[in-house]
C-alpha cells in the first residue's frame, strides 16, 4: 500500500494536478482537500515538510493546499519562506483553479495595474502602522504580498519583519 506524499497517511493513490502531467500519491483527505474541501486545522501541519520536498509535483500540492488556508498564520509564513523553482511555481499558480470566493476579486495598484499574490510592490508614501510605533517609509519594497480575500482594497506583506495589512492605493506594483 502506498503512503502520501503530504502526510504519510496509508492508501494513497495518483492524483492528477492540472494543468500539466504532474501526478501526486494523495490519501483521500488530502485529494478532498485539493478538491475544495478544506477544513482549516492542525492536521494540514504537514505540508510544512511538504513543500519541501524534491518532487515537483509534491511541491505543487502542498503550495496549493497552503495557498487555500490564508487565515492560518502558520501556512502563510511556510508560503513567503518556502522556494518552488520559476517553473513549478507557475504550474502551481496555472492549476490553483482561480476560484477564490464567488466572485474574484480584483487588487489594483495606485495606478490601476492588477496585483497578484507574491508580487512585489512598493510603497509610495510614508504609512504609519497602527499598533505599533513604526513607520513604513516611502519607497520600502513588499515582496511576495498576499491579497485579502474579501477585500480588494487591501493586501498582506512584511515591512521590517512585521506582518501588516496596505491599503493598495498606497503602493505600486514593482517590475
Amino acid at each position: 500500500m502506498s503512503s502520501c506524499v503530504l502526510c504519510s497517511a496509508a492508501g494513497a493513490a495518483p492524483v492528477a494536478l492540472p494543468p500539466g502531467e504532474d501526478v501526486a500519491m494523495l490519501c483521500p483527505v488530502c485529494a478532498a482537500g485539493l478538491a475544495g474541501d478544506l477544513a482549516p486545522g492542525p492536521r494540514w501541519r504537514c505540508l510544512s515538510d511538504a513543500i519541501w520536498s524534491e518532487d515537483a509535483a509534491t511541491q505543487i500540492a502542498a503550495w496549493r493546499l497552503l495557498q487555500a488556508l490564508p487565515g492560518e498564520a502558520w501556512a502563510v509564513e511556510q508560503l513567503e519562506t518556502a522556494y518552488l523553482a520559476p517553473e513549478v511555481l507557475e504550474r502551481a499558480m496555472a492549476g490553483a483553479g482561480g476560484s477564490t470566493g464567488p466572485a474574484a476579486l480584483e487588487h489594483r495598484d495606485s495606478n490601476g495595474a492588477l496585483l497578484q499574490a507574491g508580487d512585489t510592490v512598493t510603497l509610495i508614501k510614508d504609512l504609519p502602522v497602527k499598533g505599533s510605533s513604526m513607520v513604513a517609509k516611502r519607497g520600502t519594497a513588499v515582496r511576495s504580498i498576499r491579497l485579502v480575500p474579501d477585500n480588494a482594497s487591501q493586501i498582506e506583506g512584511r515591512v521590517n519583519g512585521q506582518q501588516i495589512v496596505i491599503l493598495c492605493q498606497f503602493v505600486k506594483k514593482s517590475t
